[in-house]
C-alpha cells in the first residue's frame, strides 16, 4: 500500500505543476508530444525533428495519424512553432507559461 501512497502523491504534485504553468489545458497525447519535442531540445529555440519527436519513447505509441493530429493542435495552440528559415517538420517550442 505504501507504493501506492508514494505513486498518488507523485502523480498529484505533477498534476499541480501542470496546472501551474497551463498544461493541464492539453490532452494526455497533447501533452506528451510537448514534453517529447522540450525533452529533445537542447537549448531554447533549437528546432527539433518531427521524426525525432516521433521516436521518442513518450510519443511511441501513439498511432501515425493521431501524432499528426497532435502536432497540428499544438502548432494551433502555439506550444510549437515551424522553424524559421527550415523546411516542414522541424519544431521550436514556444511554451511561456503564464505568470500565476
Amino acid at each position: 500500500m505504501d507504493r501506492l501512497k508514494s505513486i498518488y502523491e507523485l502523480r498529484d504534485m505533477l498534476f499541480q505543476m501542470e496546472r501551474d504553468i497551463g498544461l493541464d489545458r492539453l490532452s494526455p497525447v497533447e501533452r506528451d508530444v510537448f514534453l517529447a519535442a522540450h525533452a529533445l531540445t537542447a537549448s531554447p529555440g533549437t528546432p527539433v525533428q518531427s521524426e525525432q519527436i516521433r521516436s521518442h519513447r513518450l510519443v511511441q505509441g501513439i498511432a501515425q495519424a493521431t501524432y499528426h493530429r497532435t502536432l497540428k493542435s499544438l502548432l494551433d495552440m502555439g506550444f510549437l512553432k515551424r522553424a524559421g528559415g527550415s523546411r516542414a517538420k522541424h519544431y521550436v517550442v514556444s511554451f511561456d507559461p503564464p505568470a500565476r
